[in-house]
């Protein structure tokens, strides 16, 4: 599962993180963050107020893979508040290195379910000690309910966002071979058209089956059809 920091694109800077920097203003948290991870191919799309020190070393020991915060939202309905979090190793990997970077370990997840089959991730972190942060959150939940779907309708429709979100980034020779496989060519006659043996046509389907999230070639085919990847024939 990859993690990508729009936050660093022209149209995140402008747009997005300026929004939650705004909800961290007026609700009185010290930081807010946003991600949508897709149904399809895995990513992690993903802004947020945090130091920069701080994203980068998130990003590059993949910490996302572990995050409780994210694992059990995705998981929830219900906004999940990080003292409700079970302390496992995760948890406390997680949670060390973040207050290395000054990072509160108090705060709220809210997750949003979206149209595309994708779950968006609203997080707040606030500096206060617990008993005040219980305060705070009854004092501004609704606002950050609010503002939790307003940013992940703000992203959804977003065009750019939305493609990378339900796109999977098949290669033009997966997209080529699935467009030969929704003719009726079987294996051996797509790899006679493009001079490639089967078994590097299986290889290819292989992969394309992963990325589209399906269990079968039909599957692959009909879902490439419906993303508009490839024409029916």
């Amino acid at each position: 599962m990859e993690l990508v920091d729009l936050a660093a694109t022209p149209q995140g800077q402008s747009d997005f993180v300026r929004y939650l920097a705004q909800v961290c203003d007026q609700t009185g948290v010290e930081y807010a963050s946003y991600a949508a991870a897709s149904p399809v191919n895995g990513k992690v799309f993903a802004f947020t107020t945090y130091p920069d020190r701080w994203k980068q070393h998130y990003m590059q020991q993949e910490l996302h893979l572990a995050d409780p915060t994210l694992h059990t939202a995705s998981r929830s309905i219900a906004p999940v508040d990080w003292s409700r979090l079970e302390r496992t190793e995760s948890f406390n990997s997680v949670f060390d290195q973040a207050r290395d970077f000054g990072i509160p370990d108090v705060g709220l997840t809210i997750p949003i379910r979206g149209p595309y089959g994708e779950t968006g991730l609203f997080s707040v972190t606030s500096s206060t000690t617990p008993e005040d942060w219980l305060k705070l959150r009854k004092r501004i939940i609704a606002d950050l309910q609010l503002a939790a779907v307003y940013m992940h309708d703000r992203v959804m429709k977003s065009d750019r966002l939305i493609d990378l979100l339900r796109y999977p980034a098949l290669s033009r020779r997966e997209i080529e071979i699935l467009q030969w496989v929704a003719a009726g060519k079987t294996q051996q006659d797509i790899g006679d058209i493009l001079s490639i043996s089967p078994r590097t046509v299986e290889v290819h389907l292989r992969s394309s089956r992963e990325k589209l999230n399906a269990l079968s070639t039909a599957q692959a085919v009909g879902r490439a059809i419906s993303m508009g990847l490839i024409s029916p024939s």
